[in-house]
């Protein structure tokens, strides 16, 4: 059990009832890079179920997904792999701020979590959410927690009925310097409660 955890469950009587419940939560990863901020694009506000079927159906089309692929592409081709218009231009921009050098998404995991919040949030179709997400699963960051997040906020609400986000901010600073555990634990109760099966 790593440290973050056992802090954690020392900390918040909570999360050792979630854990008593439910078992050890799943720390997901995901690999660095263009596809992972394009996938978390395609699941804003979707299943991620459809989302991943989403991607495969741009792979299949263009073989290789990568900025210079994705901006080439035009919007029918894009379009008829499910991808709808806005988020078209989502990836677009994305893959214009790679091309011209705005960002350099290979320099990240050197840099602190707000400076990559500060470069990324300036890509339209990119907020909070996808931010806090890449640093979890991508980078690794210990320190994060989505209060974008639907299922966060309500489990937050269902078990310690805190409703108000600035209510939530102050409950979650005992959290800290493991906010992003805290976050996995409140993900693994409201996936296990509903007996959803976890995919990341």
């Amino acid at each position: 059990m790593n440290v973050a955890l056992l802090y954690l469950l020392e900390k918040e009587e909570v999360f050792q009832r979630i854990v008593d419940k439910y078992g050890l939560p799943v720390v997901p990863s995901r690999p660095e890079g263009f596809q992972t901020l394009c996938k978390l694009i395609l699941e804003q506000q979707v299943s991620i179920e459809s989302a991943k079927a989403c991607f495969q159906k741009i792979e299949n089309s263009l073989k290789i997904v990568s900025p210079e692929t994705i901006f080439k592409s035009s919007n029918e081709e894009l379009r008829s792999c499910g991808v709808s218009r806005q988020k078209i231009n989502y990836l677009y921009h994305l893959s214009e701020s790679i091309l011209e050098n705005r960002i350099q998404l290979e320099t990240f995991s050197q840099k602190t979590d707000k400076e990559v919040r500060d470069e990324l949030i300036k890509i339209k179709g990119i907020g909070h959410w996808t931010i806090d997400v890449y640093l979890m699963f991508s980078l690794q960051s210990k320190d994060v927690i989505p209060l974008g997040d639907i299922a966060v906020i309500n489990t937050i609400k269902e078990l310690f009925d805190c409703h108000e986000k600035e209510e939530m901010e102050r409950l979650t600073q005992k959290w800290m310097p493991y906010r992003s555990m805290a976050t996995f634990l409140l993900w693994h109760h409201y996936l296990s409660k509903r007996n959803r099966k976890v995919i990341f």
